[in-house]
């Protein structure tokens, strides 16, 4: 379990990625609507930043998904 918690990043930047890709959202349009900076979408779909729960709440809203989903699936790819 502590190795798989060192990858939730990684795993949650693939949920964010998949969600914005299905909306045919670019990086910069996900971000413009989450009030987020476009390097900032870009580091966390790469696994590179930890999002807040904050964050999480912005990214969810702007993907019109409730942010228990985007925490749920993150810990899903791990199974």
């Amino acid at each position: 379990m502590a190795d798989e918690l060192l990858n939730i990043e990684l795993q949650f930047g693939i949920v964010i990625k998949h969600h914005r890709s299905a909306q045919r959202l670019s990086q910069e349009a996900l971000a413009e609507s989450s009030y987020l900076h476009r390097t900032y979408i870009s580091q966390l779909e790469r696994g590179k930043k930890s999002p807040t729960l904050r964050v999480i709440a912005q990214l969810a809203k702007a993907l019109n998904i409730r942010p228990e989903v985007l925490v749920r699936q993150s810990f899903e790819v791990l199974e």
